[in-house]
């Protein structure tokens, strides 16, 4: 099984990445926006419910040992 992974700690705009996951038929992207303040783990969860790009995956995993990460299961 073919893995992402995003570390969103340097660069924030990585939603092209959703759409390489895509195209190379990845079934889990884990995206990692880090713990801080849990802002910016709220925008990527914000990105991910867009209706557009919902319609991709089909369920979203949080990490429970690491608050600052993220799974996502793609359709394929």
């Amino acid at each position: 099984m073919a893995k992402l992974v995003l570390d969103l700690h340097d660069i924030f705009n990585k939603g092209r990445k959703i759409d390489e996951a895509i195209e190379k038929k990845i079934k889990l992207v884990e995206i990692i926006p880090g713990k801080g303040s849990g802002q910016l783990k709220k925008k990527v969860l914000r990105f991910l419910d867009q209706s557009h790009i919902r319609k991709k995956y089909h369920r979203i995993d949080k990490d429970s040992k690491n608050f600052g990460r993220l799974f996502v299961h793609f359709k394929f």
